[in-house]
Order: C-alpha cells, then structure tokens, then sequence
C-alpha cells in the first residue's frame, strides 16, 4: 500500500484555507531525492540534473531544486522566462526544444543558455536567430526500436526528435566551422522506466557515438547528456529503481569505453523531471456525490482539467481516503470528475474502503505531468499549488485561477468586464 506524506489532519487545515481541489508538493521528499542521484553519480566529477521545467513549472519548486544544485531543461520562451525569473543563466540552463521559434532560440542564446539542437537544419537557423556558441549539443534519434534484454521498450524510429547519426556527424561538422569548440550529444529514447537498465544501455549508446563522432570529426565532445526516463512506481506492486545499480552500471560503461579512448572522459548530464517531483506531488480533491447506476461512482471536485493523465493515457494514479488508509477496500468504485466526457475519470472498477460525501482524496503521484498538463475545458478553472515545507509549515505557491482570469483575455461585453 502506498503511503500519502500528508494526512487527513494537515489536508482538511489546508482545505480549510484553500479550498479543494489543490496540490500539494512535499519540499523535504523531492530534496531527498535529488541527493541521492547526485550520491549515484558522485563518481562523474562534470555530473548535473537539470530539471525538465515541463514536468512541474513552478517557480518555487524550481529554487528549491536549484538550491539542490540541479539547473534547468527549458523547451520554451516561458519555460526560459521562469528560469530568468529565478537568476539562473549560463550553464544553469539547457534550452532542448523542437520546431523551435526564432525567438526562443534568440532568448535562449541572450541567458547563455546551453542549446540542444533537434535537427541538422536547425544549425543554420540558429545561425541567423541567435548565433552559434562554442559550447553546443545535438540530439540524437538512432531509429528503429529501442529494447533491453530483448524487450522492446520504446520505438525512437516513430519519434520526431533528433538526428540520424550522419545528420549529427554532418552538423558537427558544419557546427566547428561556424565556431562551435565544445560538443554534447543528447538522446531521450524510451520514457517513465522503472528498468534499472534503461539509462547503462543508453549510455553505452552514446559513449559510443561520442568516441566515433570524436575518431571522424576530431570535436571535442566533452559530455553526454542521458536526458529523462528514469520513472517512478505508480503502482503499489512496482519497484523504484536502485540509483545506486543505475550510477554504477553507466560508470562501467564509462570505464569501458570512453576512458580507453582518446575522449578519456565525460561529463554526464541529464534532465529527469518525473523522478525530481513526481512522487511527491499529490492531487487533493473531495468527494462531493456519490451515484447509483449501472456502477458505483464517486464524483469529486477536480476533474481531467486538473490531471489529464488518467483521461489521455489511462494512466494509474493510486487514491487514498484520507482517513481510512487501514480500512478495507471493501468497495468498487469509478471516481469521476465533472468534465463532459466520458473518460473524465481517475479511476475505473477501483477498490477503495467506503466513500462519503465530504471525504478527502489524495492521488498520488501528480507531481509531474499533472498541473502542467492542465487546460480550462468547460470553462474548469486551475487549481492552486501548495507546499509543505520541509520545516513543517504550508505556503501557496501559486493561487487558484478565478473567473476573471478565465475571462481576462476576452473584450466582449458588460458581464465579463465586470466580472473582470
């Protein structure tokens, strides 16, 4: 059974302030975390997370996590205005975007930011918007399906990032005689993997582009960037996967094949955002009808608007009653949300301890991917975010959306501006 880092005392004295539904991040958990991946790879002196902003976009989640030393991974103009927002420049950013606009790459170059290109293509555009830096990397997409063991974990052919390793040898080419000194190569080929394997057999990947890439072009290619993918267990039955293994195996590789070559070393980077916040985020809702029909259904206050992923994937998030963590689950229950649509659910034929109106539930592991990924369907408003500190207070860190805000872009008649 997992167990909820908030209980029903704490929530109902949020709830009390806030009114439902709200997330909730736990600060003390996500710096736990971002400590023990720095302890597995303490072994790579040039080792940095740069945190994927998209995962959880939140300003003061993301001082925390630069206090933990991890920079940023951007995608976007705003992504970039929220890294700004927290003084980081240089280094501290890696921009990795795809059908990039002129201007996120001018912005990007004017932070110093370190830039991650998608496509060949992008080198003389980037050229024109911005200016090619010394210190650059490529991202690489090998084709074909990706598999551990035998087992076909992602199909990087069917995907729209990267490079063919020609285009990539091609473009660093090009990239030396524009300038460039420095060179990174990055891949992401398979995503929320709790396969322990997953990030040695991507590493050896690219350890080894990065010596041929080296052996046929000379560049200087100074580190690898592994990118996101290490998952969490969403599931009760699942297991974390041991950082400890993960670092170890990707150090073997690296003594195997980059330290005998002429590169003798590389800095290693990545760019997890699932893994920094995902566990230790939660959705808060109450339980506000219970219906009869055909099967039982718990309607609550939040809805797909608020956590998609149940609705778009039919993802697993795990709901508990706060309150009744050791009751049985005795009931089968869908627990539905207020959206016009028929997959507006959280969970389907789940078993749960009895459900009242009033109840609280936390769904787990919201943390990343779930208030990012929120939209105003239905003209449902966006929650508030709230933080529990590691000193044990509560602070919000970002209000809930109101109806003036829903209408703050529209001019239309006398209603909505005074609702403005």
């Amino acid at each position: 059974m997992k167990k909820s880092f908030i209980d029903l005392a704490t929530a109902e004295a949020l709830a009390a302030k806030y009114p439902t539904p709200f997330y909730v991040y736990d600060e003390r958990g996500i710096r736990e975390g971002i400590r023990a991946l720095d302890r597995a790879f303490a072994w790579n002196d040039g080792f940095k997370e740069y945190f994927a902003v998209k995962a959880c976009p939140n300003p003061f989640l993301m001082q925390i996590i630069h206090e933990e030393g991890c920079g940023m991974d951007c995608s976007s103009y705003c992504e970039l205005i929220l890294s700004d927002s927290i003084g980081l420049r240089g280094d501290d950013i890696m921009f990795s975007s795809n059908v990039t606009p002129a201007e996120d790459f001018e912005y990007a170059r004017r932070l110093g930011a370190v830039i991650n290109l998608d496509d060949a293509t992008h080198v003389d555009f980037l050229k024109a918007h911005g200016g090619i830096p010394e210190e650059i990397c490529l991202r690489y997409n090998p084709g074909g399906d990706f598999s551990i063991s035998g087992a076909i974990m992602g199909s990087p052919g069917e995907a729209k990032y990267g490079m063919t390793e020609a285009q990539l040898i091609d473009s660093v080419k090009r990239l030396m005689e524009l300038g460039a000194k420095r060179f990174g190569i990055h891949a992401f080929l398979a995503s929320n993997m709790i396969d322990p394997d997953y990030y040695p057999r991507l590493a050896e990947i690219l350890f080894k582009l990065a010596v041929k890439v080296n052996a046929e072009t000379g560049a200087n290619v100074s580190f690898v960037n592994l990118s996101g993918g290490i998952g969490i267990p969403y599931r009760p039955e699942d297991t974390a996967p041991d950082l400890d293994y993960i670092g170890r195996k990707v150090q073997e590789a690296h003594e195997r094949i980059v330290a005998p070559s002429p590169l003798k070393k590389l800095a290693i980077k990545a760019e997890l955002g699932r893994y920094i916040t995902g566990a230790h985020g939660m959705l808060i809702t109450r339980a506000i009808h219970v219906k009869h029909i055909y099967k039982e259904y718990i309607g609550v206050d939040a809805c797909a608007a608020n956590l998609m992923r149940p609705a778009m994937y039919g993802a697993y998030h795990h709901i508990t009653v706060l309150g009744k963590e050791n009751a049985p689950c005795d009931h089968v229950y869908d627990v539905t949300g207020g959206l016009c649509e028929n997959n507006d659910k959280f969970a389907i034929d789940r078993a749960l301890p009895e459900i009242r109106i009033g109840d609280l539930l936390a769904i787990h592991d919201a943390g990343a991917h779930g208030y990012a990924m929120g939209y105003n369907y239905n003209g449902k408003l966006r929650c508030a975010e709230l933080l529990l500190k590691a000193d044990g207070g509560a602070e919000l860190i970002r209000r809930a959306e109101t109806p003036a805000d829903y209408l703050a872009t529209f001019d239309f008649c006398d209603i909505i501006k005074k609702e403005r």
